[in-house]
C-alpha cells in the first residue's frame, strides 16, 4: 500500500499521479504500484512539487510494517532505535503566566476567579 499527501501544489502533478493512483480526498493519492512505480512516482513529486509540501508512506518489511519520506515539510522522520519517528522542530511558544505569578492589577474579580481559581 502506497499512500502520497500533496499539500500546495500544482494541479498538474495531481493529475499525474492519478494516472497510478487513486485521489481519495484533495491531494492523497492512495494505491498499490511496484516498488520501482512507487520510487519514479516520488521522483516527480519532488520535482514538480514548486513550493508544496509532500509526504509518501509506503509498506515495507520492517519493525514498523512501514516507512515514510518527506518533501518541504518543517517535520522530518528519524531513525530512533529501528525505529522512525517524526522530528518537530521545537518552535518557541509564547510563555504564558502561571497561577503562582497573581493575576496583573485590573482584572476583574470574575477573571481572577476564572483565570486563578476561587483560593
Amino acid at each position: 500500500m502506497t499512500v502520497i499527501v500533496l499539500t500546495n501544489c500544482p494541479a498538474g502533478l495531481r493529475g499525474f499521479l492519478t494516472r497510478w493512483l487513486l485521489e481519495i480526498s484533495a491531494g492523497v493519492f492512495i494505491g498499490n504500484p511496484s516498488a520501482r512505480i512507487r520510487d519514479v512516482l516520488w521522483a516527480e513529486v519532488q520535482e514538480y512539487a514548486n513550493q508544496g509540501r509532500a509526504l509518501l508512506a509506503h509498506t515495507t518489511d520492517n519493525e514498523q510494517g512501514f516507512t515514510f519520506r518527506t518533501h518541504d515539510h518543517k517535520w522530518h522522520p528519524t531513525d530512533h532505535e529501528g525505529l522512525t519517528l517524526i522530528h518537530r522542530p521545537n518552535t518557541a511558544a509564547p510563555k504564558l503566566p502561571r497561577p503562582s505569578e497573581g493575576p496583573k492589577p485590573g482584572w476583574s474579580r470574575a477573571a481572577k476567579r476564572r483565570r486563578f481559581g476561587r483560593g
